[in-house]
């Protein structure tokens, strides 16, 4: 039996008063949260939801949302979460290319709903689903099989349209069992879930995956430095997932010093390059607790690499080595091994990974050398099997013919102090095809001109990586796992450029 709430059931039984979720102040237990999903299945069921339907929603982090994850897949349906940043225009496309059968959607969000029949979730129906539920039976749980599709994901679009990822129960399974081994889950793990849960980052890295061995998850409907802070040390939590933007928030927070936080043992972080400072930063902040860059995707569940405990400074810029169950390969153009030490595209093999796509062979075709799915991510691998990120494929800037690797020059402007945050991309030129230009949030009361900046990468680069233009940001847009929206950059300042 692989239905999600299988597992819930049996900590229900063996351990019905052990808390399970924490939300809003309100602590749930395994026995609570079993009737809550096999309640909330019954509701559903009475909106004409059956196996293999999809239930689409469009929800900020909530007890409820959890309910719906574990209900879903309860009733045998297929589970679609939404980014709920996202416009109605891009919902209604999410929604109406899954076949979503029904929307669910917090009120606040509610003007962003299409694509599907909409039910419209109020504050107490936000803390429990069951609100709702009126006098309808518990459903009886409904029979899945390993590759069965359990949840479709659409990718964040940082190159282009949306993909429905289908993620099946042994996706599910095998990243659990390999997170498991990685970072030693077990009943005790307490973990912090500040990130948006329509994410893989928030719900499977670990996410749910804790409540598969009894753990604890206290969940935030939105991230608030002090907020997670103060989560932290109230209710003793050990864990964490946190986008790089999060966790320079934290270390900013001009309170962080007044919560314990020593419960902290490990944060998983990745999204990006991770600087030395920042991960000597996170160490004074969170002294019993490690940084751990990763590496993962929407099609991968999340968590493909994690950097080996001990050695986060000796393999700096590294996101580790690949779990128990993936393997890596860097790959030429035509899908080629290539050696140690040499860039290409990182390419992965293992039973977490999607099959494809929703409804489009011809994306899910060109994904794959074979077996092995192609991340459209740059990189290499040491001798030692150690992964380092040099780009998005896209995010190549190619200027008088040389190959640019934005993350290079930004690890350069990170070693100005005057630097908070970096984006190097890649502009239109008429004489060069392409010039690199930086955007960058300056740190508190910094300033910084382009002199002093090309003065500083000169030092460190070949002329034509040294950035041509500087813009000045406030902030830089983000997708929900913490990757700078560079396209959104590019289309903004090709016209003032």
């Amino acid at each position: 039996m692989v239905n999600l709430s299988s597992f819930i059931a049996f900590h229900a039984r063996r351990t019905p008063d052990r808390p399970a979720l924490k939300y809003r102040g309100e602590e749930i237990s395994y026995a609570a949260f079993d009737t809550r999903i096999r309640k909330t299945a019954g509701w559903l069921a009475t909106q004409g939801i059956g196996s293999g339907d999809v239930v689409a929603v469009l929800m900020k982090n909530s007890a409820a949302f959890l309910e719906l994850v574990f209900a879903i897949s309860h009733l045998g349906a297929v589970f679609l979460p939404i980014n709920f940043r996202l416009s109605r225009d891009e919902v209604g496309y999410i929604a109406g290319n899954a076949g979503a059968r029904l929307l669910i959607v917090d009120d606040e969000l509610a003007g962003n709903a299409a694509g599907a029949e909409i039910v419209v979730l109020d504050e107490p129906a936000q803390q429990s689903v069951t609100h709702l539920a009126g006098v309808a039976p518990p459903a009886p749980m409904y029979v899945r099989a390993p590759s069965d599709l359990m949840r479709l994901m659409y990718t964040s679009g940082t190159t282009d349209r949306p993909k429905g990822v289908m993620l099946s129960y042994d996706n599910f399974y095998w990243k659990s069992a390999d997170q498991t081994i990685a970072l030693a889950l077990s009943a005790d793990t307490r973990l912090l879930v500040v990130g948006p849960l329509y994410h893989v980052g928030a719900l499977d890295l670990p996410g749910i995956a804790v409540l598969w061995h009894g753990g604890f998850i206290h969940i935030e409907r939105n991230f608030e430095p002090e907020t997670a802070l103060a989560a932290i040390a109230e209710d003793k939590l050990n864990a964490a997932w946190f986008a790089p933007v999060m966790t320079t928030a934290m270390l900013t927070c001009p309170t962080r010093d007044r919560y314990d936080v020593s419960s902290l043992k490990w944060a998983i972080g990745g999204g990006e390059k991770t600087p030395e400072v920042r991960i000597r930063a996170f160490s004074e902040l969170f002294r019993n607790a490690r940084y751990i860059d990763a590496y993962g995707l929407t099609e991968t569940v999340g968590g493909d690499t994690f950097m080996e405990k001990g050695r986060e400074i000796e393999k700096i810029g590294s996101t580790g080595r690949a779990i128990a169950h993936v393997e890596i390969e860097i790959r030429d153009e035509d899908g080629n091994k290539l050696p140690a030490n040499v860039n290409g595209e990182i390419c992965l093999r293992g039973p977490k990974i999607t099959r494809g796509y929703w409804r489009d062979p011809d994306k899910t075709a060109s994904a794959f050398f074979g077996d092995w799915f192609r991340s459209g991510d740059v990189g290499y691998l040491d001798e030692e099997g150690f992964l380092y990120l040099t780009d998005r494929k896209k995010d190549m800037i190619i200027s008088g013919g040389e190959n640019i690797a934005s993350s290079e020059v930004e690890r350069v402007i990170y070693e100005l102090a005057e630097v908070r945050e970096v984006a190097v991309i890649g502009l239109r030129d008429a004489r060069w095809g392409e010039k690199p230009v930086a955007i960058v949030v300056l740190a508190e009361g910094a300033s910084l001109d382009l002199p002093a900046l090309t003065a500083h990468c000169r030092t460190r680069l070949a002329s034509f990586k040294v950035p041509k233009q500087l813009f000045i940001r406030d902030s830089l847009p983000r997708n929900p796992s913490g990757k700078i929206l560079k396209r959104v950059l590019r289309a903004e300042l090709e016209t003032v450029a």
